[in-house]
């Protein structure tokens, strides 16, 4: 199976996007994932992300494009894959086109995690991320013991900027924008599916897997 997750932020993609990989065998391959190997690694296309990445700037689709085509080229890609951030507009669903016609291959499907603004404020910024170790708690779905102290390690609890309800609305409205031609774009080639996202973990990650069975070939 060759799969692209789509959603907006706080749909809990990262999470699911390890149990449906994990079913079905196919390695998870996200844009940050790649980012780090590539910085690490040192190589050219992470020398030239770091660039941008230290400068705080995006980094260009060419240098993204070009790093997620080196990792559909690894061996453990071949038989399938599932793609989490990439593409994120119509632009990149057309390299991507473009990568798997050159190995003699297309995507399988496409799923969007559907869920409302207000359930991903609500899930968003009700999150306490630890100063000390990175853990992230949530105010309502997984409490500290001790309000702003971390149950593992005793560290101080803050509110990411990027969690404020007001910074929420402005990443939801950024994702509509870019995101709604790209699933548009699928939808228009019959080759998304879409899943409603409320509900426990276990549920969505069952509807899912119910859902994308069919494809896999």
């Amino acid at each position: 199976m060759r799969l692209v997750l789509v959603g907006p932020p706080g749909a809990g993609k990262g999470t699911q996007a390890e149990f449906i990989a994990e079913h079905f065998r196919i390695p998870k391959i996200s844009t940050g994932d790649i980012f780090r190997a590539n910085v690490s690694g040192g190589t050219e296309l992470g020398r030239a992300a770091k660039k941008y990445m230290d400068a705080g700037d995006l980094v260009p689709d060419e240098v993204t494009n070009a790093m997620v085509r080196d990792r559909l080229a690894e061996a453990d890609a071949v038989d399938g894959f599932l793609l989490d951030g990439f593409p994120r507009n119509v632009a990149q669903a057309a390299v991507l086109d473009g990568i798997l016609d050159a190995i003699g291959s297309t995507l399988s499907v496409v799923l969007d995690l559907d869920v409302d603004h207000d359930e991903v404020v609500r899930r968003l910024s009700g999150r306490r991320t630890c100063k000390n170790c990175g853990h992230v708690w949530h105010l309502e779905f997984d409490p500290p013991s001790t309000e702003n102290v971390c149950d593992k390690c005793g560290g101080e609890l803050y509110h990411r900027d990027d969690d404020h309800p007001e910074t929420v609305r402005h990443r939801l409205e950024v994702y509509a924008e870019q995101t709604a031609p790209l699933v548009e774009f699928y939808a228009e080639r019959a080759q998304l599916v879409v899943i409603n996202a409320l509900g426990t973990v276990e549920d969505v990650t069952e509807r899912a897997i119910d859902t994308l069975t069919p494809f896999a070939g």
